[in-house]
């Protein structure tokens, strides 16, 4: 399909819901086993590890402070659209509205997204370091700087490329570059902006093509890398880097072995492009099971939420919101404020639920 035809409602909404509920639900199935190892969670949860939400004190499955910061995007995004300015500077400022909900500080001047009064936005849901310390900065007029490659980058961007793909509003490039601009707020090492960007790459492809399946997922992985080459020059060896990461990720998921060995072959999923290698590796070895796909992606000794959030976003632009198992749905904290927003992209306007 083309990237400037006008696309279809019915299959693109669905996507895009797809890819926010999708995210969540790895989110919130991976979050409570974050910081434990492999041997503590087959301990606590069985031989196949934590397979169903983990619902909290108020009965739904919580999120982490990666759902959060994936809201912020998609409202600092459609603010910026509305007032004309850089979709980077709106979604900056929407990321430094996130910080206040951590601090529990208060600013006219950081008073644009509506979705700030929302209470369950409001909770400290384990706040990457690097992200905090940034958007301080930010807050307190001070250019961050760091050499920072954590996965804090890669697992928020999702709003942009989904956004982008509606009726040709911005090209596969053009949504990479955003996402690798938006990650670079916070993370200014290559390897914690350039997941990003192929990221977009991806669910961009995936989004746009009606009928995807796990051979044309391996094909955007592997064909996303040329633009990345070409949108990053200066960063030739952290790209390099991160191919060869993707092409043992993608050998690895058409090979054998047990998912969790597999998956701690990547790393840990802390840093950018380990929590995108991960999420790639389960999204194709498991592309015809949402369930199992997100199994493993949260099953192992590193960032669970992280690498299961991404992983959601992945598949779930591939296979849309009615695909998605409803025991994922059910239960999943701020669910229909999530399709709410996932309907706003669409639409490509920010507005208040009722």
């Amino acid at each position: 399909m083309s990237e400037t035809a006008t696309t279809n409602k019915n299959y693109l909404t669905d996507r895009i819901r797809g890819s926010l509920i999708g995210g969540a639900a790895g989110d919130a199935l991976g979050y409570p086993v974050e910081f434990m190892g492999s041997d503590e969670i087959l301990v606590r949860y069985g031989g196949e590890g934590i397979t169903r939400f983990e619902l909290g004190h108020s009965g739904f499955a919580l999120v982490s402070d990666d759902t959060q910061m994936t809201l912020f995007t998609a409202n600092g995004l459609l603010n910026a659209r509305k007032q004309g300015i850089s979709l980077k500077y709106g979604i900056a400022r929407a990321y430094i509205e996130w910080y206040l909900t951590q601090t529990g500080e208060k600013s006219p001047k950081f008073k644009e997204c509506w979705i700030s009064d929302i209470p369950e936005l409001n909770q400290c849901r384990a706040p990457g370091t690097t992200c905090m310390s940034s958007l301080s900065d930010l807050y307190r007029g001070r250019e961050p700087y760091n050499n920072s490659k954590g996965c804090g980058g890669v697992m928020r961007i999702a709003p942009i490329p989904l956004y982008a793909a509606v009726n040709g509003r911005m090209t596969v490039q053009e949504a990479a570059l955003l996402a690798g601009d938006a990650a670079e707020i916070t993370h200014q090492h290559p390897l914690g902006f350039i997941p990003a960007a192929l990221a977009a790459y991806i669910i961009h492809h995936l989004a746009l093509d009606e009928r995807p399946d796990r051979q044309l997922l391996e094909k955007y992985i592997c064909d996303g890398m040329a633009p990345i080459a070409t949108l990053y020059p200066q960063h030739a060896a952290a790209v390099k880097y991160m191919g060869e990461l993707c092409d043992k990720a993608v050998s690895l998921a058409n090979g054998t072995g047990p998912d969790m060995a597999n998956v701690e072959s990547l790393g840990g999923g802390w840093v950018g492009e380990e929590a995108l290698a991960i999420a790639l590796y389960c999204a194709v070895r498991h592309f015809d099971s949402f369930e199992k796909a997100m199994i493993a992606a949260v099953n192992h000794s590193g960032d669970s939420d992280s690498t299961g959030a991404v992983c959601g976003n992945i598949l779930g632009a591939a296979i849309g919101y009615e695909a998605i198992p409803q025991f994922f749905k059910d239960d999943l904290e701020m669910h229909d404020l999530i399709l709410h927003i996932a309907d706003d992209l669409y639409r490509g306007e920010m507005t208040k639920m009722d």
